[in-house]
């Protein structure tokens, strides 16, 4: 028995969608939902296997969008070089930063940082990007 400001409700267990869930009445599962401040969608968040009502209300689920980044979360992209430029970084920092323009593989065009002293890359040269932020 589960008591709760005066509301019974028997807990039954019963099986259903792999999972162990309480068969609790709608009054007592507003309650608990209303104490708790996440309200009775929360409920069915509990188990892991929605029901066919639940699915039928949300619909199909989104697909996760693909990053933002140029590499669309890749860890590396084949590119060629449009163009090599030197660029000094903003306010605190003093530097001569090698940079260049490349187009990659997926069609998008980046401006890549060139690492450790001294390059040779030319224009049409071919490079592998790597994603993510400077050392």
């Amino acid at each position: 028995m589960a008591c709760l400001g005066g509301l019974r409700s028997v807990m039954s267990l019963s099986h259903w969608g792999g999972c162990v869930r309480p068969l609790v009445s709608p009054l007592l599962r507003a309650a608990v939902g209303s104490l708790a401040g996440q309200g009775s969608a929360r409920w069915g968040q509990l188990c892991g296997m929605a029901t066919l009502n639940q699915m039928h209300r949300q619909g199909k689920p989104r697909p996760v969008p693909p990053g933002a980044s140029p590499t669309s979360g890749r860890p590396q992209l084949k590119g060629v070089v449009l163009k090599t430029m030197i660029r000094k970084p903003k306010k605190p920092n003093s530097a001569n930063r090698k940079c260049a323009r490349v187009r990659l593989s997926n069609g998008r065009e980046a401006v890549c940082f060139i690492p450790g002293e001294g390059h040779n890359l030319q224009e049409h040269n071919m490079v592998l990007v790597e994603g993510g932020r400077t050392h």
